[in-house]
């Protein structure tokens, strides 16, 4: 086969997620592995990769990562101040770190951040130019109730939020999809990524048990401009593979 056309104009984005996971020393392997894989210089121009590492590894990845952006996967909306335990846009600028993810599923859910407070962020590091991949993504629940039910969600989850402030990138990830080993089938993001290019240009991600298996149908369904990957990104050899996915 050929490889992959990006749609809409846009390059393939190959985003790894690596959550609470990883330490500083695994993180130089990590990219150490990655580096001894390669990638040609054709693919590093015509895809984009990042990386999420966590804060502790955030420096190793930084030091370490022989291509592809480094971003953050929270900061705290301000440049500094009296915010105990959280990261503000000081010191990531001190890192040269422009590139943020926001609204992902597990700080909505497992750590309350509202709609209002996603929105918050989001002004925020837009004003300061970031790099922004914005996720969205309906429970299960929502899911069973229909097509109209998911639209309605995921358009609630854009209340705020200016796509055109900045750079962005939106990630569709159902909650129901997330570290389940069910992702989404082809039909189903279709479907949503289809109402989704309605209410933005972006480009747009997949995520949601992404790994070396289904990446290239999901990559091959119309609208989709990428993929953010979780557990199948941890390992350098599996998310090489998913990337190499485009050229199959």
């Amino acid at each position: 086969m050929c490889p992959l056309d990006s749609t809409q104009g846009f390059i393939m984005q190959f985003m790894a997620n690596f959550k609470c996971n990883h330490t500083a020393h695994s993180v130089q392997e990590y990219f150490t592995t990655l580096r001894t894989l390669g990638f040609s210089q054709e693919f590093l121009r015509e895809h984009e990769l990042v990386f999420f590492p966590s804060f502790l590894s955030l420096q190793a990845a930084k030091d370490f990562a022989p291509f592809g952006e480094i971003g953050v996967q929270n900061a705290y909306p301000a440049f500094n101040g009296a915010f105990t335990g959280e990261i503000g846009a000081q010191a990531l600028e001190s890192m040269q770190v422009h590139t943020i993810l926001i609204g992902h599923s597990e700080r909505r859910s497992l750590l309350g951040e509202s709609q209002e407070c996603v929105a918050e962020k989001f002004a925020f590091f837009a004003r300061l130019g970031f790099f922004i991949v914005y996720c969205v993504g309906e429970p299960l629940s929502v899911r069973q109730q229909g097509e109209k039910a998911v639209q309605d969600y995921l358009q609630a989850q854009f209340a705020g939020i200016d796509l055109e402030a900045t750079r962005v990138s939106v990630a569709y990830e159902p909650i129901w999809a997330i570290g389940t080993g069910r992702s989404a089938i082809v039909q189903e993001i279709a479907q949503t990524h289809a109402f989704l290019r309605t209410l933005t240009q972006s480009p747009l991600l997949y995520g949601g048990s992404v790994n070396a298996g289904n990446a290239r149908e999901i990559l091959l369904t119309p609208n989709v401009n990428g993929v953010l990957v979780g557990s199948a990104s941890l390992d350098a050899k599996s998310f090489h593979t998913i990337t190499q996915s485009v050229l199959l």
